[in-house]
């Protein structure tokens, strides 16, 4: 069964220690590709770095909503020459996170409306972070457009704000959370979007599935969610893992494809 981990941050320090051998236990466990996630500027350049040295590791880069605070006038710039690199294949992530707050909320809309356009003027899809705001982001992609698609990772809203989601012509990825016994709301979205529109994702370090919940996440684990989304669908593993890895292909064209 072939992978794919469509957001982790294997950047993050929390992978210092033994970064090569985590992504052998991928590699061992079927994840072939993995896209590792910026949150800014400076991680963005560490995530394009792990990306060129490891073959099927991809870039994402943004500036996280908690962050956008900290954005100066070398940021976009430092975005731009990045996105030059062909290992780059999506924007992100970006967002609102109205749930803890660590950016403001007016610099938060402000900073993604910025991104957003950088965003379209890159020619590059979102990965889209969205906590506590989904109406909100909606009302503004509705605005915006979303013109090169793009996926809303860990997704946390409702099924009717999924429906609208993919109204957008967004993806959906689905993460480690769905094996929570409280995931109740994730689980009826699993259960009523077409797999067609879902992706699946570790966010590694964080959010592990059951039963590692509680400690550090890591890529191979993309694999409990792909079957537990498989038992919500009543599909096989290998038609969850075929699905989501056609639908990230189709979205982010790594290497062309």
């Amino acid at each position: 069964m072939h992978l794919v981990d469509a957001h982790c941050h294997l950047e993050m320090d929390a992978f210092d220690a033994d970064r090569e051998s985590v992504i052998a236990r991928a590699r061992a466990a079927g994840v072939d590709t993995l896209l590792t996630i910026g949150t800014d500027l400076a991680s963005s350049r560490q995530a394009v770095a792990l990306a060129r040295a490891h073959p099927g590791i991809y870039a994402a880069i943004g500036v996280h909503p908690h962050e956008v605070a900290r954005m100066d006038e070398a940021t976009a710039p430092g975005l731009r020459a990045l996105a030059a690199d062909p290992k780059v294949v999506a924007f992100g992530e970006i967002g609102l996170d109205y749930y803890k707050e660590y950016s403001p909320r007016a610099t938060q809309l402000a900073r993604l409306r910025e991104q957003l356009g950088l965003a379209a003027e890159l020619r590059l899809p979102l990965m889209l972070h969205v906590r506590d705001a989904h109406d909100e982001i909606q009302a503004i992609l509705r605005e915006t457009g979303v013109p090169c698609g793009g996926v809303v990772h860990c997704y946390s809203g409702s099924s009717a704000q999924a429906k609208t989601y993919l109204d957008l012509g967004l993806l959906l990825s689905v993460p480690g959370v769905v094996t929570f016994k409280n995931a109740r709301t994730l689980v009826e979205v699993v259960q009523q979007v077409g797999v067609e529109h879902l992706l699946v994702e570790t966010d590694a370090p964080f959010l592990a599935p059951e039963p590692h919940r509680g400690k550090r996440n890591e890529p191979a684990y993309v694999r409990l969610v792909a079957e537990r989304v498989a038992g919500l669908k009543g599909l096989a593993p290998e038609a969850v893992a075929e699905a989501t890895t056609r639908n990230f292909f189709a979205l982010f064209h790594p290497d062309g494809r």
